[in-house]
């Protein structure tokens, strides 16, 4: 309660200054049609620059652009360093994946203009919802490692801050249509009307994407549409936000194992408890718009504030055909016919969540020609519902019309401080500090096959920063270390009072060296990531017998990043990336059912690879301009082996896999400033077939032992071609 009370204080306190600083300079001036725009703030106080000691990557909007032909945002990240990605369909549209130095979505931070995206409750990160945010991107950066504070979740292995702000006073329109594989579409529409009365723009993109998907059924249909609108002046700029996308996509995250692999590698199983054909509506649909609304106030040359509300509601639910589902089950007795008791039927269900999430960010920044000061924070809540509907039964009379069978709700509450203090010390050398607050208050009312649990936990961290960078000339040194703690995901508590996961930490040591020129770049980072009890799958089975992750007391990240760009004519250039590391778990232990016996076997590793953990991930492109205005990409990824749980067992693995893509582009512009753009991409050129995501369980029964392997195979060759017209 008296952490509470002070971190109230001090947000109370930082939002009076910030009430202040708005009459400060009142007096309007109009602003020229070529002025620049004051800077974002609310993007500049979570992102990292040169005299930061953090380990990073940043995409432009050209970069963006010239990867996005209609995937999800992972994909646009795979050739960025210590990346791999997957997709449940195959060719990246719908659901995918995303792992940076190994560490999953749930551990990766990810923020909308500074406003947190990481679902509240799994802390994973769903850009399904967001289809085509990248068309309105206009940068990307991305922290690896703990990095620097942020807001929402903990970053563990990384974070991605997303900015669609950046205000462009030029009008244009955008067209793109893209067309390839598996029946894959995407059609956008973007406009912006440039600056207005020397104070206004306004910017919207509407887009539709539509895909077969290489797995069969594995369809996706996405709508979305992104408006902004700002005013500005020398000293403010109000911007106010509103983007939703609409997903319906069939079910593919059931994977298939070892013999369906070999004989139909796109063979899908949901659906298929319907006898005969499948059943047509195995899907997840869901709905998800954003409200935001920033103010950035320019206070005299030092000082400068950023405040920013918001709103993500979410609704949505899965539709699945069960077969022979027990009607106490679902908390209704035995239906009698006048003949006989029947116990179970057939039934269509859904599984709902309506959410809302909502809060404020803000910062206060203070600039000098040796220092800079920021002061942060966030406040937010969650709000959502859980239950489950029966909309249609083959016995009818048995089940009410839409009747539910659970109905949970579950809150959470995020607050967090920080301040960061960056000083030159001299003309080469400055430091850097980093201190952040978080409290954390979950209460969660029951779960779906467990609804007497109840969970009211509160978290308070302290997440310390330090570092030192040495900048001269081309060339940039640093150091830093960075604590980080991380709460349990929604999952975790389902194992009952007995169980209750503890909190995870990790200490990050960076350090790296950069060298810049005209023509090249280069540079080389090392890392070590020391957990306390990180949170991993064991198969140890919870008090409802699902299978839950247990803390393991030491584990660790270390490893080393190489990057390069060289520009070596005007015709032809080439970069690359890669990253070679040990990701290692000390003292697991892993749970084995013994269903001969009814219970569970256990095996004891000293040392074994964390699960999903390459130890060398390389990517890297050449690009030759042989005509004029026509420019050929050849673009490679290779990832090596991977361990589908903690045992270093290479029967329950990923095999490594070398994939390339070809790209040809032709650009033209007239005098006019149009543009035309039109490219025809080919991935996955030579057909190699790979999996890049799976799971596995393994038991005794009958007196054998059985390991079962699940995969979601990759598409083999596939295309997608498309232009772009700005006018």
């Amino acid at each position: 309660m008296f952490g509470k009370k002070i971190t109230m204080k001090y947000h109370i306190l930082i939002v009076i200054i910030f009430l202040c600083s708005i009459n400060c300079n009142a007096q309007e001036k109009k602003i020229p049609t070529d002025t620049i725009i004051l800077q974002l703030i609310e993007i500049n106080a979570l992102r990292a620059n040169d005299y930061t000691p953090i380990t990073k990557t940043n995409l432009l909007k050209k970069d963006i652009e010239e990867n996005n032909i209609g995937q999800d945002l992972p994909f646009i990240l795979n050739q960025t360093p210590s990346v791999q990605v997957n997709s449940d369909a195959g060719n990246g549209i719908g659901y995918t994946g995303l792992r940076i130095r190994g560490t999953d979505a749930s551990r990766i931070n990810v923020t909308l203009n500074g406003i947190p995206y990481n679902d509240a409750e799994s802390q994973g990160t769903y850009f399904v919802n967001l289809p085509d945010i990248s068309a309105s991107t206009s940068s990307i950066q991305i922290q690896r490692g703990v990095g620097s504070s942020t807001n929402g979740a903990g970053a563990f292995g990384g974070s991605i801050n997303i900015n669609t702000n950046e205000i462009d006073t030029k009008k244009y329109i955008q067209l793109n249509s893209n067309a390839g594989s598996y029946n894959s579409f995407r059609n956008s529409l973007q406009l912006n009307s440039g600056l207005l009365g020397k104070h206004i723009v306004f910017n919207s993109r509407i887009s539709y994407i539509n895909s077969d998907g290489y797995i069969d059924r594995a369809s996706t249909n996405l709508y979305s549409f992104y408006s902004s609108l700002a005013w500005m002046n020398e000293h403010s700029s109000l911007k106010f936000n509103i983007f939703s996308g609409k997903e319906k996509t069939y079910a593919a995250w059931f994977g298939i194992n070892q013999a369906t692999l070999d004989s139909n590698r796109q063979y899908n199983p949901a659906g298929t408890e319907k006898e005969g054909e499948a059943y047509t509506n195995e899907s997840d649909n869901y709905i998800q718009t954003h409200y935001q609304l920033f103010f950035n106030r320019k206070i005299n040359d030092h000082w400068k504030s950023s405040i920013a509300v918001f709103l993500t509601r979410g609704k949505g639910y899965y539709e699945q055909y069960k077969a022979n589902q027990l009607l106490n089950e679902y908390n209704l007795p035995n239906y009698f016919n006048g003949i006989d008791s029947i116990y179970s039927t057939n039934l269509v269900r859904r599984l709902w969540l309506d959410n809302y999430f909502y809060g404020t960010v803000y910062s206060i920044q203070y600039n000098t020609i040796n220092t800079n000061i920021i002061i942060g924070g966030s406040l937010n809540k969650y709000e959502g519902k859980h239950f489950g509907e029966i909309i249609d039964a083959e016995i009818q009379p048995a089940v009410p019309k839409n009747f539910k069978w659970y109905n949970l709700d579950a809150y959470k509450k995020d607050y967090s401080v920080y301040a960061k203090w960056t000083q030159k010390i001299n003309r080469n050398w400055s430091t850097y500090v980093d201190l952040q607050a978080r409290m954390v208050h979950y209460t969660i009312n029951g779960f779906e096959h467990n609804p007497t649990t109840l969970v009211n936990k509160n978290y308070q961290f302290f997440n310390p920063k330090v570092g030192i960078t040495y900048n001269k000339s081309t060339s940039r040194l640093y150091l830093s270390y960075s604590k980080a703690t991380k709460e349990p995901n929604r999952d975790d508590f389902e194992t009952g009072i007995n169980q209750s996961p503890s909190p995870e930490l990790l200490h990050d040591f960076e350090g790296g060296y950069e060298k810049k020129n005209m023509h090249s770049n280069w540079g080389i980072n090392l890392y070590y990531m020391l957990y306390k009890n990180q949170l991993v799958l064991s198969g140890k089975v919870n008090e409802v017998y699902a299978y839950t992750r247990v803390n393991i007391k030491d584990s660790y990240r270390a490893g080393i990043e190489i990057q390069g760009v060289k520009k070596i004519t005007n015709l032809y250039s080439i970069k690359g990336n890669a990253t070679l590391s040990s990701n290692k778990v000390k003292k697991f232990t892993e749970f084995i059912d013994n269903y001969d016996e009814g219970i569970q076997n256990s095996i004891f590793y000293k040392s074994s690879d964390i699960s999903f953990s390459p130890s060398l991930i390389a990517s890297g492109s050449i690009e030759i301009s042989p005509i004029k205005n026509i420019k050929v990409t050849l673009i490679e990824k290779y990832v090596s082996r991977q361990y589908l749980d903690n045992t270093s067992n290479k029967h329950r693995s990923l095999q490594s896999y070398f994939v390339q893509n070809m790209r040809i582009d032709y650009s033209k512009e007239n005098k006019k400033g149009k543009i035309l753009n039109v490219f025809i991409q080919g991935n996955n050129i030579f057909s190699k077939k790979y999996e890049a995501n799976g799971y596995t369980f393994s038991y005794i029964y009958g007196g054998s032992f059985t390991t079962e392997n699940y995969y979601y195979p990759m598409a083999t060759f596939n295309f997608m071609t498309g232009l772009q017209i700005n006018l």
